[in-house]
């Protein structure tokens, strides 16, 4: 191989190597953006993330919560995650009474097998996609059940 096919392999190799960019112009539109959204081994409680040892099934759902509505208090026996597309969503720890609020583009992974509430509390409704990953047929939400006098 020639010097110079040796210098546009080695371009050709550095070019590659340097990413997805299709066009040496770099106010170019590139074809795939990835924007990282977490990266974590805890939950939003601190607690380690425990995936399903067998039978692992994922499911994917889309919530809307609308505006002033609370969820009950629950808890996921089973990793749970959510992604905010619109809306103002505040979690609360009932056990603690520690709450954080998420907005839209916030990622969440949800406390395992603590009791917590949602609320919507801003003007607009609440759109979540939420991903569980359980054992089998196992049910990921389980509500409290209330006191009676």
């Amino acid at each position: 191989m020639t010097t110079i096919g040796i210098r546009a392999t080695i371009l050709a190799a550095a070019a590659l190597a340097a990413g997805p960019a299709f066009a040496l112009d770099d106010t170019a539109p590139q074809p795939v953006v990835v924007t990282p959204l977490v990266s974590t081994n805890v939950t939003a409680a601190g607690q380690p993330i425990v995936l399903p040892q067998k039978d692992a099934r994922v499911i994917a759902s889309l919530f809307e919560i609308a505006p002033g509505a609370t969820l009950p208090v629950h808890k996921h026996p089973s990793m749970r995650y959510a992604y905010v597309l619109e809306g103002e969503l505040l979690v609360t720890n009932v056990e603690t009474g520690a709450a954080t609020t998420y907005r839209a583009g916030d990622f969440i992974v949800e406390m395992l097998d603590i009791w917590h509430q949602g609320a919507s509390v801003g003007p607009d409704t609440v759109r979540l996609v939420v991903i569980d990953q359980v054992e089998g047929d196992v049910q990921n939400t389980l509500l409290r059940a209330k006191a009676t006098p």
